[in-house]
């Protein structure tokens, strides 16, 4: 009789089943040898094989998940009470983790090699309630999130708020259980590893929380979860057990067809402001001959930086194509750089002085104006750009690019070099935070030229008159706002839009290549201005006062 019992534990369970290698796609299994598990680890079915000590047949741990959703109760309380009096057949379950660990010492586990189980050994005590036994059945499992259906969103006020879209991380949800007692406000928490990609950021552990309509719905929640993200895993530390998953905000990444879409209109685009520059270039050295004032000359400093912009944007997208990263590649790059650098330094200096026109009216007297800030405008980019050539910034950048017929194709262009080590961080001062104050600091400006053109409107005709010359003139406000908004370079603004959708993409590209079109037509209505300066300065101050720019020497 001890025979057969033994040959029928042999048959029904040859080998401990530790977790597999890959996730729901199917990747490669992994099973591990009773004979390699540390101390205090062994299998917990090799006393039983089909049948529970009353007689009951022992559920397929396989079939668990789908038995519980077929039922009325709520899935996730069947699923934890089932998962740990299930049975294993054959020799392993994809990401299924089922163990017998010393609750005297720290268990670990791995139910895939993407998800990792750390359980102290206080949380494996509490999770023996009473018992005397020193051994703790262990479970991990990952199952599908599609599985865990979100509570609706509540009515406010009659209006139906918008759900969020959340996303979690690989699609996977990880369902940790250990012995029979929950196991709730732990003073030494349980460690979740989470193993992720390049292209995730700002990850969140959560946990599932049921809805207390008991409608088998819910939310994900991080009370009492902390994260930690070590650039290729998020640490989940939580002071209980329950049904565990990352939230992410995934990076957006643009297809080949998107890709190619882009390169095409930022190609075009920037040669339409390449040719509209020049036009405005033109424009502005008439009208500084007929009215020398400071605001024309500013505009043509910045035009002239937007046309060198455009320019090296174009002479670096194409010459790249060359083999050989040589000097020119590199000469090609300090040119775009410095051009960048130019360009936002004379947007900051536009706003710098409309603010001296808003704010400080009267008695401005500054020697030498242009001079000065052709010195800042001119010099500060000239100066890191050549700092960077001397560290050998620059040369050849490669950007990867997704294929539907090829894993990953690669997009060049002459800039900062890929193989320059501190890359990043000369990008993100130079390209990210330089510009992004100077669009903050653009964006209060055109708020106080909204907030002086509403003064002017009320001091010129009261509420009545407000109201009158709005429905007659608030078209041209509009227009000086909306022009003011290009010659600030506030569409530079919508970067932070690129990180959302393909929408903000196309709107980032569309406007800013091409904001010397934009220039052009404020070229233009500068040009338009004196003739109708006569006819309606005594009927609408405001936009004129706004579109009077020079002040004396």
């Amino acid at each position: 009789m001890r025979i057969t019992l033994c040959l029928l534990t042999m048959l029904c369970f040859p080998s401990i089943q530790a977790g597999g290698r890959g996730n729901t796609n199917g990747n490669k299994k992994e099973t591990v040898n009773q004979d390699v598990l540390p101390d205090g680890v062994r299998d917990s079915f090799t006393t039983t094989c089909a049948t529970t000590k009353t007689g009951v047949p022992l559920k397929d741990c396989k079939n668990v998940l789908q038995d519980c959703l077929a039922t009325d109760t709520l899935w996730t309380r069947c699923y934890e009470a089932n998962i740990t009096s299930c049975r294993v057949r054959g020799r392993f379950i994809h990401n299924f983790l089922r163990l017998m660990v010393n609750s005297s010492q720290e268990a670990e586990g791995r139910p895939t090699l993407e998800h990792t189980v750390r359980i102290p050994s206080s949380a494996l005590q509490k999770s023996r309630g009473s018992a005397t036994e020193k051994e703790v059945l262990l479970v991990a499992t990952v199952i599908n999130s599609t599985f865990f259906k979100l509570s609706p969103p509540r009515m406010r006020k009659g209006r139906r708020v918008i759900p969020v879209i959340k996303q979690v991380l690989g699609g996977l949800v990880l369902a940790v259980r250990a012995g029979s007692q929950p196991v709730r406000n732990l003073t030494q928490p349980v460690r979740l590893i989470f193993k992720h990609n390049k292209n995730v950021e700002n990850g969140t552990c959560v946990f599932w929380q049921e809805s207390q309509l008991n409608d088998g719905t819910g939310d994900w929640s991080t009370d009492g979860c902390e994260t930690v993200d070590n650039g290729s895993e998020h640490i989940c530390s939580c002071n209980h057990l329950s049904f565990f998953a990352v939230l992410m905000n995934p990076v957006l990444t643009v297809d080949k067809l998107n890709a190619v879409r882009l390169s095409y209109i930022t190609y075009i685009g920037s040669a339409l402001s390449i040719f509209f520059t020049i036009i405005s270039l033109i424009i502005y050295i008439c009208l500084q001959r007929q009215r020398p004032e400071k605001a024309i000359g500013v505009h043509l400093q910045l035009s002239g930086a937007l046309l060198c912009l455009h320019l090296s944007f174009l002479l670096c997208s194409f010459w790249v194509w060359q083999d050989e990263e040589g000097w020119v590649c590199k000469g090609l790059g300090l040119f775009l750089h410095w051009s960048l650098l130019a360009t936002v330094c004379w947007l900051a200096l536009e706003g710098f002085h409309l603010y001296l026109l808003l704010v400080r009216v009267f008695n401005i007297y500054v020697r030498r104006y242009l001079l000065k800030l052709s010195l800042v405008g001119w010099g500060i980019p000239t100066l890191i750009a050549g700092i960077c050539g001397i560290l050998d910034v620059y040369g050849k950048y490669s950007l990867d690019v997704k294929d539907d017929t090829k894993p990953i194709s690669t997009s060049q262009i002459c800039w900062m070099s890929s193989k320059f080590p501190h890359r990043l961080l000369v990008s993100y001062v130079t390209t990210v935070a330089f510009p992004s104050l100077v669009i903050l600091c653009n964006i209060c400006m055109l708020g106080l030229v909204v907030f002086k053109l509403w003064r002017l409107r009320a001091r010129g005709g009261g509420s009545s008159g407000w109201k009158k010359m709005n429905r007659e003139r608030l078209w041209k406000d509009c227009t000086t706002v909306l022009g003011l908004s290009c010659v600030l370079g506030l569409p530079w603004g919508l970067a932070s839009t690129t990180y959302i959708s393909y929408s903000g993409i196309y709107l980032f590209t569309i406007l800013n290549s091409l904001q010397g079109v934009f220039m052009f037509l404020w070229s233009v209505a500068l040009t338009c201005k004196p003739r109708t300066d006569h006819s309606s300065s005594s009927r609408d101050p405001s936009s004129q006062k706004v579109m009077t720019t020079s002040f004396n020497n």
